[in-house]
């Protein structure tokens, strides 16, 4: 069988031989030898870590060992700030102060938050996603806007939330949430739970959306009832999402500082009286911002990072061992 001309001649071309041999040399040229085409890709996200990521937390490193006087003016003092900061009364009462918030966090926050998932999760209805974006909304007006509100809200008298009081139990028209050291971090508690349950809602009800549905069939045909099926099945398949919005909402938790700074401004210096709503990063603020010591602040955000590695540590930790056993 004799092979046809146009397929010699396709096989013989010189245009499609130097074609087929000079693109693969072409592109290994553009890579090896004329370009850093990857490291140009990668520029942008080198260039912003390094001036946004890696330089402040080297230079924050060298700081912790330095007294400061504003920018310009410091002195080696080695561990003198570490030191001071663990003999500090006012650290241990940031740092209850914040264990408070955190745990309340972890333990009314996110309860508040599964169930409401549950609760749109179950709703079959067209205001399904109206339910949802009102729920969601107070985390778009930012803790400054809270704080500013809810100072208004706890106003003794004519604050709605004490009318709201005294209307359902009969007494607290007077209450002064925001003058009394007892009541500071509760008041704190609850304008971030209106702040902070619809954001971690969500997360809920998409891990919730994802479970299943054939194994809760199956528990229910097997005579689980509903708060069976909901250990057995719903809390092993959501586990990694809660994991995620446990060690999320504590870091936060860590973290807060907008918030009570602007609820309490008025009172107490702007951490309220007898430092009742000081935080870890309102104490780094006083010492970092107020007093112009830039390495008492920086050694302050140190242990803060610990603090917050070996309590992320031991949550993912726990997490595991729990989703082991269900």
């Amino acid at each position: 069988m004799t092979e046809s001309p146009l397929n010699v001649s396709l096989a013989t071309s010189p245009r499609r031989s130097i074609a087929t041999t000079n693109a693969p040399r072409r592109d290994r040229r553009f890579l090896g030898d004329h370009g850093v085409a990857g490291y140009l890709f990668l520029s942008p996200f080198l260039i912003v870590t390094t001036l946004f990521f890696l330089f402040p937390h080297g230079w924050a490193a060298v700081l912790a060992f330095y007294q400061t006087s504003g920018p310009d003016s410091r002195v080696f003092v080695g561990l003198s700030n570490f030191k001071f900061i663990l003999s500090d009364a006012d650290f241990y009462t940031a740092m209850k102060n914040t264990a408070v918030f955190a745990v309340a966090s972890v333990f009314l926050q996110l309860p508040l938050s599964l169930g409401l998932a549950m609760l749109l999760n179950a709703k079959n209805s067209r205001t399904k996603n109206l339910f949802r974006l009102v729920i969601f909304l107070p985390n778009l007006v930012g803790q400054v806007f809270v704080g500013v509100l809810f100072s208004i809200l706890f106003t003794p008298t004519y604050g709605l939330f004490n009318r709201l009081l005294a209307t359902l139990t009969g007494f607290g028209l007077e209450q002064r949430w925001l003058d009394d050291p007892a009541l500071v971090m509760p008041a704190v508690i609850i304008a971030s739970l209106w702040l902070y349950v619809g954001f971690n809602m969500i997360y809920f009800l998409a891990a919730l959306q994802n479970v299943d549905q054939g194994l809760i069939e199956a528990a229910r045909i097997d005579g689980a009832g509903p708060i069976r099926t909901f250990w057995t099945v719903t809390v092993p398949a959501i586990v990694p999402v809660a994991t995620f919005v446990v060690v999320t909402s504590t870091i936060g938790s860590f973290q807060l500082f907008e918030l009570p700074y602007t609820l309490l401004q008025e009172h107490g210096g702007g951490f309220g009286p007898k430092n009742s709503g000081l935080t870890i990063v309102g104490y780094l603020y006083q010492y970092a911002f107020r007093n112009g010591d830039l390495g008492t602040g920086a050694a302050v955000g140190w242990v803060l990072t610990l603090v917050i590695l070996v309590v992320s540590l031991v949550q993912i930790r726990a997490s595991k061992l729990f989703g082991s056993h269900t």
